[in-house]
């Protein structure tokens, strides 16, 4: 990997602690490593080994290939969903439930 793309991978493990409301320091206890060198990942003044890239990605939810790449699977669409339906309550909920409704049934005409 080339510098560029480490510091694309730190904008992106940033960004994924930051959606989950993580700070460095409570990621950096997480993976038992220093806020420092979190924040030097982040920032591509260091490279995490193989072990602390794994444990970031798990730690974060995420994968690999999101944080090297930013390749998204559908499948960690489908998990960030449903973290962000847990933090909502029943109104919200049925709100979401709606507006899926409202595209779905937009998408269904534009394929009939």
């Amino acid at each position: 990997m080339n510098k560029r793309q480490y510091t694309y991978m730190g904008v992106r493990i940033r960004k994924r602690r930051e959606e989950l409301n993580l700070s460095q320091t409570m990621l950096a206890k997480l993976l038992n490593i220093s806020r420092t060198h979190m924040s030097a990942i982040e920032n591509s003044t260091a490279k995490p080994s193989i072990d602390t890239l794994c444990d970031i990605c798990d730690a974060l939810n995420t994968s690999p290939d999101y944080l090297l790449y930013g390749n998204i699977s559908m499948n960690n669409v489908y998990k960030n969903i449903v973290e962000n339906l847990r933090l909502c309550d029943n109104e919200d909920i049925e709100i979401i439930g709606r507006i899926i409704e409202i595209y779905s049934t937009k998408h269904t005409k534009n394929f009939r």
